[in-house]
């Protein structure tokens, strides 16, 4: 299947467009892998936040561009391995940290959501324009809060309010950032992945 048939199958994620599948379990695993390292290393940009137990990083935006690029079930299994793989002692979480004793392991658990949401929104033509692109990065950024702040109240026993507040409210220009980027490196993919056909 040539690049510009592939990129135009409905279902097909900007992975299947690139990488058109030959030896469909060796492009998967090591897409899954890649990512998975990709998030890993993109956790190591982290910025402490006065007064916040949660860093800025890069993983958030790893997570979610890993999601929309490989899938729903290739984004989950990225994102699972991560997480097993940091809780099993690698310390490639935020900060150089491992384990899931972190109170904000909760963001992990999120992230591992919201790349399977962002990804099967993908499947559906949610990354191949600007607005569709933002709008898939909300609902990823949503999950992972969804997931990540309640965990903080529970994990430093503060109420939800103050886990809103050291949680979430700090890093919202951040994550308009991150989506003003995805909004235009995604559907940009897109028109290299036809032109290149």
């Amino acid at each position: 299947m040539s690049t510009v048939s592939a990129a135009a199958t409905p279902g097909t994620v900007l992975a299947d467009a690139v990488f058109p599948a030959r030896r469909v379990l060796a492009r998967d695993t090591a897409l899954v892998i890649g990512g998975a390292v990709l998030t890993g290393l993109a956790a190591q940009i982290s910025v402490p936040v006065p007064g916040s137990p949660v860093p800025v990083t890069g993983q958030t935006f790893a997570a979610l561009l890993v999601g929309t690029s490989l899938g729903a079930r290739r984004g989950f299994l990225s994102l699972a391995l991560y997480t097993l793989v940091g809780m099993a002692g690698v310390p490639w979480f935020a900060e150089g940290s491992s384990g899931a004793a972190m109170p904000s392991f909760g963001y992990v658990l999120g992230m591992l959501l919201a790349a399977t949401v962002v990804g099967a929104l993908a499947r559906r033509g949610g990354d191949r324009g600007v607005l569709r692109t933002a709008g898939t990065m909300a609902v990823g950024s949503a999950v992972t809060y969804a997931v990540g702040v309640p965990y903080l109240a529970l994990a430093t026993h503060i109420s939800l309010s103050e886990a809103i507040a050291a949680g979430l409210a700090p890093f919202l220009i951040g994550d308009a950032l991150k989506a003003a980027l995805a909004m235009g490196a995604l559907p940009a993919a897109w028109k290299l992945v036809g032109r290149r056909g």
